[in-house]
């Protein structure tokens, strides 16, 4: 697959870049790319989450009445959970949500991803991207040229940039990362692709 290259004005320069179709045009294996997703969002948890159980709530531990004869429930203190105000039962711990998937099922879900944004045409090409200064009118005026402003984007370069990761640090919907860090969950979650030419090269060997 060939896409056209174009400029920070928008305007297409006459070159030609090649996806290569190992990456960007194979059959979509959806169980993968539900199972990369799952880790990723299951991975961002931070699993702090805690309720009180019995032993934990601040009360009396004397028995409310006797075990038999009062033709009643056995209560026993309290900070039962039967009791408004007592303990949780079962309630949720602290616990790490992180599992573990193979190198090879990431690498296919990845690039099942990138085929399905290809197959969409969701996918731009444009020269190296950079910025005199850090300045967020910047990258506004260069979503703008792409007629890709309003959109959900995220722009995948080749190494880190700084003035541009300032630049589009403030707009919404608008997300930044480097070839190699490209990940299953950023590219589904978003409408447009915006790849440099550099990044294209890297992508290709993923």
């Amino acid at each position: 697959m060939e896409l056209a290259v174009y400029n920070q004005q928008g305007q297409d320069t006459g070159r030609r870049v090649t996806l290569n179709d190992e990456v960007f045009a194979i059959e979509p294996n959806e169980h993968a790319l539900y199972l990369d997703v799952k880790q990723y969002l299951a991975n961002q948890r931070q699993g702090t989450h805690k309720s009180k159980e019995r032993s934990e709530v601040s009360g009396s531990t004397r028995k409310l009445h006797k075990q038999k004869g009062g033709g009643g429930s056995r209560i026993g203190d309290i900070n039962s959970p039967v009791l408004v105000g007592g303990g949780r039962v079962f309630g949720p711990r602290p616990r790490d949500y992180r599992f573990k998937l193979n190198r090879k099922l990431k690498e296919l879900a990845r690039r099942s991803a990138l085929s399905l944004k290809a197959a969409a045409g969701q996918i731009v090409v444009v020269e190296d991207v950079n910025f005199e200064a850090p300045k967020t009118k910047e990258f506004i005026n260069f979503a703008k040229n792409l007629k890709v402003d309003g959109k959900k984007l995220l722009l995948v370069l080749s190494a880190k940039n700084n003035n541009v990761y300032l630049s589009m640090r403030n707009v919404p919907d608008a997300r930044i990362m480097t070839a190699s860090d490209i990940n299953t969950y950023a590219v589904l979650n978003t409408e447009t692709l915006l790849l440099t030419e550099a990044s294209v090269e890297v992508i290709n060997k993923l």
